[in-house]
């Protein structure tokens, strides 16, 4: 069973900086793509951004793009998301999620509150 645990969130101004972080309690993290998705109240949640295993591909959201980073660690067993200009609109429980061979697994998630 893969634990994963995000942390990083908080209460930010617009236009302000977070960086989540996601650590996952598995042997062989690098065998894991990995992603960052996000649900505001009241709405579906959405896929933010996603990373391959060896770090080499990623993907963004249209709204996040050239704002957010996503990265990794597969020696920490770490995937992070850099989230620069933040907008109060993007406040929102922000979970990460592990896939390998069919198998998926989400994290608790943390809240993302963009407001001043």
């Amino acid at each position: 069973q893969v634990q994963l645990v995000e942390s990083g969130g908080g209460l930010v101004q617009p236009g302000g900086s977070l960086t989540l972080s996601c650590v996952a309690s598995v042997f062989t993290f690098g065998n894991y793509a990995m992603s960052w998705h996000r649900q505001a109240p009241g709405k579906e949640r959405e896929l933010v951004a996603s990373i391959s295993g060896t770090g080499t591909a990623t993907t963004y959201a249209d709204s996040v793009r050239g704002r957010f980073t996503i990265s990794r660690d597969n020696v920490k067993n770490t995937v992070y998301l850099q989230m620069n200009s933040l907008k109060p609109e993007e406040t929102a429980v922000y979970s990460c999620k592990a896939i390998r061979a069919g198998s998926i697994y989400w994290g608790q998630g943390t809240q993302v509150t963009v407001s001043s």
